[in-house]
Order: structure tokens, then sequence, then C-alpha cells
């Protein structure tokens, strides 16, 4: 997979930074859509795909992406299809900085150091080449507008930002409301974008459904007690330079 093509996490990222301040949008809900970004970016490589609500990996082999490599490497340890709502609900600490980091690397963005409160240091990031940001944004507006069936690549990506509610950041206002709910519908043009947006969305409401098993002899405890939710994983935490070096301001 060659590095000339901005990923979708990226792309998702750079949508949901705000060009006038610096911060992101929907930070809580924009890590959940990072991690679900990367499964849809995995996809399109044919190195996983959808298996009822669950991922499998069918190609292990790497994409030449790190931050990729590491989570199918984390998917394919676990042996088994997972459950697309388990792997995007799992702890994502510091994958929104690892982005914003490469994005920075490849120039696409600047740190800018600032103060909290003046006190805590933290870091606000700029989109240097404006150019990019437009040409993302120009996509969705024409899939929107137009109403023809997106690429796989632009479907998934409007998917991603209606999971994480960046309509309301893109398209604002009464005026927004057509072109969100719009967004909302190009979703369903793309089969694995749309069981990751769901997953997003229902990681968000607390709607994680536990699968329906027989419970273990023994194990069954009180009566009427659910299943433990099968733990999720995902691209560790980078670690920090300093100790509060660069805190990233939300």
């Amino acid at each position: 997979m060659g590095r000339s093509r901005r990923t979708i996490p990226e792309e998702l990222l750079l949508l949901a930074l705000d060009p006038a301040t610096g911060t992101t949008a929907q930070p809580q809900s924009l890590d959940l859509g990072l991690a679900g970004a990367q499964l849809v970016e995995l996809a399109l490589a044919g190195r996983i795909a959808p298996d009822g609500d669950r991922i499998a990996v069918v190609a292990p082999r790497p994409t030449g992406d790190p931050t990729l490599d590491s989570a199918l490497e984390l998917l394919r340890r676990r042996g088994a299809p997972v459950r697309a709502v388990h792997w995007i609900g799992g702890p994502r600490l510091g994958l929104r900085q690892t982005y914003l980091s490469h994005l920075e690397r490849c120039g696409m963005v600047a740190a800018v150091p600032g103060q909290m409160c003046g006190v805590l240091p933290t870091t606000r990031y700029q989109a240097t080449d404006t150019a990019i940001s437009r040409e993302i944004r120009a996509r969705l507006d024409s899939a929107i507008r137009t109403g023809v069936p997106p690429d796989p690549r632009t479907a998934a990506l409007a998917a991603l930002a209606h999971a994480v509610g960046l309509g309301k950041h893109l398209y604002p206002g009464n005026e927004g409301r057509s072109s969100r709910s719009r967004l909302r519908d190009l979703i369903r043009h793309d089969p694995m974008g749309g069981l990751v947006a769901h997953a997003v969305m229902d990681v968000q409401n607390g709607a994680v459904a536990q699968p329906r098993r027989a419970p273990a002899a023994g194990r069954q405890g009180a009566a009427g007690a659910r299943p433990a939710p099968e733990p999720a994983r995902g691209v560790p935490m980078q670690p920090h330079r300093g100790s509060m070096a660069r805190a990233v301001a939300h």
C-alpha cells in the first residue's frame, strides 16, 4: 500500500480540525471514528473483511503503514473474527496523537505550542496546506449535492463523519440541515463503512449488545448475569516526550 494516498483516518482527522482554533471537533467520538477508519482502510487494502457484525483477517501481510499494520497485527493475534463494536470500543489512548504527529511529519499540519489556564502546556494543530482540506471537503460536498453514488473511500469517509458527529461541524445551523441529512444517507453506499459507522454510534450510545452464548459450566454466577464483554484492543499509546510535553487541546 503506497503512502502517496492519504488514508481515511488521516482524512477524517483533517476534516475534524477547526482551521480557526486548531482544535479537533468531537474529540471523544473522533477517537472511536479513527479506530473505525483504520478498519475501513484495512478492508479497502484487502486485509480484512466483514463477517456478519464481526471483522475477519483475510490477508495478514503488512500494508507498509506502521499504524495500520499495528492494528492488523492485533486483529490477527485474536485468532478469530472480532466484533466491530468491541474493537472500536476498546482503549484508544494515543491514537489521535499518533495521527496528528504523522500529519505534522508529512507537513500537512503544524504544531502550535500554547498554555491552558496559563499553566498546562498544550499543542494546537493548524493545517498548513488548506488545499488538501478543501479537496477532501469538496468530495463530500459533491456527493451530497449531486446524489451520485460516491467512490468507496468517499462513502466510508462520509459514513464516519456522520457517525462521529462532524455533520454539525461541517454543515452548521438550520441551513445545513438538509446537507447533514444527505451526509447520513451516504452511509448506505459502502457496506464496510456502514458496518463500522453503526458500530461507532452503538459504542457512543452504550448499546453494545453482548453475543448470545451458552454460559460455561460453573461460570454462570448470579441468575440472569450476562457474559462479560469481549476485551478490545487498539493501537498502543505512543510514549510522551517529557512529562507533560505536549498535551493535545480538545
